[in-house]
Parts: C-alpha cells; structure tokens; sequence
C-alpha cells in the first residue's frame, strides 16, 4: 500500500489563511489518507493542519519593515526547519507568505522536496529579476491572476493559473438593502465602507489619515454614514484610537469581520491596497485605494525604480486601466482622499464600473481550490513515477 502523503503549508496572515484552507479542503476530496502541517491560521488548523506555528507570526510587509521582526523569524524558519528535518514532508506549499517562503524553497529542494508557491509574488510589478529565483526555488507556481502565469511562462517557469477562490465564493451579484438589513443598518444610505487593513503596521500608516478622512467628510456632508470592517480585535482596538484622535469615533459603526457585507451595503468604499481591494471589485463596489510604505522601502521603489506596474491597486491591474483612484504615500491625505470618495459616490459611469467588474469576475471564477489541488495531486504523482 502507498504510503499517505505528507504536506507541509506555511501560510501568512488571514487571507493566506483562508487560501490555505480552502486547499486543505479541496486536497482532503483528492487525498484523504494525506497529513497536513505547517504554519496555519484558524481555517487551515480547522480544516486538519497540525499547526507548528500561527499564521500571524509572518504578517508583515516591506523592505526595512522586516528588521525589526528579523530575529523573530530567523528562529521561526530555523524550528521549521528543524521540523522538515526530523520528518521530511513528501511536497512543500507556500500559501502567499512570498518572502519567507521563497527564501526557505531553495534549501528544500536541495533536499528533494517538491515546492509549490501558490500565490505569486508581485514579480511582474517590482524586482522583476527575482523570477530567476523563484524558477530555481519551486517546482511550480499557482496563479490567482492570469497575467501572472503570461508573465512566467515567458520567463519558462511552471506555473498554473487557476482563478482565485474569492471569485467562487463571492457571488456576482451582492444588492446593498439587504445587506445593510442583515447588519442591522438603516436601509437609507449613502454609506462610505471603511478597510484600513489586516496588519498592525498596515493600519498604523493608514489609520489616522482614514479618520482624518471620515472627520473632512463629516464637515462636508454630514448626510454620510460610515461603517467599517475590522480584520482582528488589535485591528479594531488600533482604528477605534485614531478615530478617537480624529474625533469621529461616533460617526463609524465598526464590525468584527464581516468585509465583504460592509462592502456590499456601501456606496464607496476607501480600503488600505490588497486582497480587500479584489473583494471590493467581485462585490462591485467605486472604491478609493491607498497605499502607504515606511519611508526606506518608498525611497528604493521611487529612486531605484524598482516599481514596474503601471498601477499598484488590483481592480486596476484586472483591467489594465485605472477604472479607481488610487493613492501613494504622500497622497494618503484627507484634503485627497475625501475629494475622491465624493466622487466616487457621484460616479456617472457606475454602470460601466460594474459591468468591468463583472467580467474580472467571471475571468477569475474557475474553481480555484479544485483546480490548485488538482494540480498538486498531478505534481504528486509526478513525483512518485519519478
């Protein structure tokens, strides 16, 4: 009798998480006998990894950002290490996490261990030379977007783009009054939809020019309601305390979770850049994108032009035009950021936006989870002829 697969996943944050769950899932349908463990949120640990340690630990983001968290996670690669020593895994997948698990891939493979990262790095966007790396580091690569997969097949690395299971999960049409019903809202709008971000530093850099921003609406129209959608119980204790320095901690309804409902009962919504901003175009909603690095990282981008995409906000890179605002650094003001929500909410081509967002939506909608599984378990099989 064969023996059952063992599969390591390493998986960063909530929607590395929730991915890697999915898959877990969707693998269990194809290898019941299989083991899992890893680096696991509370949806891959549900759906049967053994956790070796918590997916929050690697939530975080940027060049000179890492420093202070570098010790920290040198020890967190070494114990994994140390773990794929005692017990070598038969695959290794990285669940988003790019940098930490690109960088450990390499001395897998050294091992013969098969790697597969599932979810790209931005490589076809910044550092573009690291696709050499990356050719080297994994067996293949599971894409979430189709330029992805264009990108890397001209550069001859393995990779597979199969849809991304927010588009399955999400459906196409998500109508604002009864949501707002089910939240316990007035069904009168108009209502601004608040994401500040899933990262403590993220919302740190963030945050109070988003209360800033609320506190600039209010003045102008106080006929706005503000809801927002907290990603964690730090995210929210964080946003309530720059809504307070703002002044405005009255005027927000604040949720626990529930990302996608502030989203759908929302007229516009202004969101921190990232997986929330591919949650706003399914549900269909105008949005405004900010995006705020410490200042080392930006300097590097800016001044080594290492920044390639001609946007950084995903409904923009989707449609290969700017259909959203989107805004940098220095631009994350109230005096910009609150001009643009107002125009969003006025959009006369909202029609149009929405019929965009409906084929980005149909594009991406092809049973992510099944098809990276499917994937897995060929490259598995590979493996074992070979």
């Amino acid at each position: 009798m064969a023996k059952a697969p063992f599969i390591v996943l390493v998986a960063g944050e909530t929607s590395g998480d929730n991915l890697g769950g999915k898959l877990i899932e969707a693998l269990r349908l194809r290898l019941p006998d299989a083991r899992f463990a890893g680096i696991a949120g509370p949806r891959m640990i549900a759906a049967g990894c053994e956790p070796w340690e918590r997916a929050e630990s690697l939530a975080v983001m940027g060049i000179f950002e890492i420093l202070p968290h570098l010790k920290r996670l040198l020890r967190i690669r070494r114990n994994l290490l140390e773990r794929i020593a005692a017990d070598p895994p038969d695959l290794y997948v990285g669940v988003d996490a790019k940098e930490f698990n690109l960088r450990l891939m390499p001395r897998l493979k050294e091992r013969g261990i098969r790697t597969v990262q599932y979810v790209s790095p931005q490589v076809w966007a910044w550092r573009q030379g690291r696709v050499r790396t990356i050719g080297r580091a994994v067996d293949l690569v599971l894409c979430l977007l189709p330029f992805e997969k264009q990108f890397y097949d001209a550069h001859g690395v393995r990779a597979e783009f199969v849809g991304h299971p927010l588009a399955d999960q999400i459906p196409l049409t998500m109508e604002a009054e009864p949501t707002r019903a089910a939240l316990g809202l007035d069904p009168i709008g108009p209502y601004v939809g608040i994401l500040p971000g899933s990262r403590r530093g993220e919302v740190s850099r963030l945050g109070p020019d988003f209360a800033a921003t609320v506190a600039w609406l209010s003045e102008r129209r106080p006929d706005l309601k503000f809801i927002a959608a907290m990603a964690s119980a730090p995210i929210r204790v964080q946003f309530e305390a720059a809504l307070g320095a703002a002044g405005v901690l009255d005027r927000v309804t604040l949720f626990d979770g529930f990302s996608q409902e502030v989203m759908a009962a929302s007229d516009a919504i202004l969101l921190a850049s990232g997986t929330a901003t591919l949650e706003a175009t399914l549900v269909k909603r105008p949005m405004v994108v900010a995006y705020r690095l410490g200042r080392l990282t930006s300097f590097l981008l800016k001044h080594l032009k290492l920044f390639k995409a001609p946007f950084f906000a995903q409904p923009n890179l989707l449609a290969g035009r700017g259909v959203v605002p989107e805004y940098f650094n220095d631009e994350v003001r109230a005096d910009v950021l609150g001009p643009a929500l107002i125009a969003q909410l006025s959009r006369e081509d909202r029609a149009a936006l929405v019929q965009t967002f409906t084929q980005i939506h149909e594009t991406l909608r092809r049973d992510a989870s099944s098809r990276a599984a499917d994937a897995i378990v060929d490259l598995l099989a590979a493996t074992t002829k070979r």
